[in-house]
């Protein structure tokens, strides 16, 4: 299924181009790198910051995602950005046949794969590649999944052609992903919440820079009809969204359909 390559930088990525990067803005060229640093940072105590950061409440979310995706012993699962493995492992655990993650960070990966609970999953494999130009040939997975990555991705439209492309017809893809919360009493105490978290992660991981960046990319992430769009746009069909906890987080799904 991979193919020989990987490159880590877009041949499109120019210099000249800017780009956000929580409340900075940065050369387009300079996100990759700087998203590494903050992974490469945090990626021990990732696990650990998300129960932080969600309530623990992502758990429910996570098995909401793999509940859509009823996994099957006939699937092979892609999870981009995918980390520690933990969709990765989840999707094994409830049936599926194989799966890839697929993440620009070796240090997530290598956390990941001291995991415990995933050191006996002798069909999941561990690639390092990047969103934008997976390592792998087109049409060869039933299911492409990125859970909270996609905010992280330089060019979210090449990333979602990329997760396209990989799909065999009839191929779906899961985006798990903090959104936008409907309700203005319910936001602003979101709102108030995520200012703490920085100070979370200065406790937790001794870093507050990582998590002041991580709160502000879910602020500048696309709402969920503009995620949509994007879906469409890069070719998927029957596209929905599901929001979770009132649109904390979401979860779009789209289909390829030939």
């Amino acid at each position: 299924m991979a193919n020989k390559s990987s490159p880590f930088i877009p041949a499109d990525a120019s210099p000249t181009d800017t780009i956000d990067f929580g409340d900075e803005v940065i050369p387009t060229n300079e996100k990759v790198k700087r998203v590494r640093e903050v992974f490469d940072s945090v990626a021990t105590s990732y696990d650990v910051m998300n129960d932080v950061m969600s309530l623990g409440i992502h758990r429910l979310w996570k098995a909401r995602l793999i509940s859509l995706i009823s996994p099957h012993p006939s699937q092979h699962l892609v999870d981009i950005a995918g980390g520690t493995g933990d969709i990765a492992g989840r999707f094994l655990k409830k049936g599926g046949g194989s799966a890839v993650v697929a993440d620009i960070n070796t240090e997530m990966m290598a956390a990941g794969q001291h995991r415990s609970d995933l050191s006996s999953l002798v069909s999941l494999d561990w690639v390092h590649a990047n969103a934008e130009c997976l390592p792998f040939d087109d049409s060869t997975a039933e299911i492409a999944v990125i859970a909270f990555g996609l905010r992280n991705v330089t060019n979210r439209p090449a990333a979602l052609r990329e997760a396209y492309r990989i799909l065999k017809p009839g191929g779906r893809f899961f985006c798990l992903e903090f959104s936008h919360i409907r309700a203005k009493p319910l936001a602003k105490a979101y709102d108030l919440w995520s200012s703490l978290l920085p100070g979370f992660g200065q406790v937790i991981a001794q870093d507050s820079a990582s998590y002041h960046y991580l709160v502000e990319s879910i602020r500048r992430f696309p709402n969920q009809e503009a995620l949509a769009a994007l879906f469409a746009d890069a070719g998927f069909a029957r596209i929905k969204y599901i929001n979770l906890s009132h649109g904390i987080a979401a979860i779009h799904c789209g289909w390829k359909l030939d």
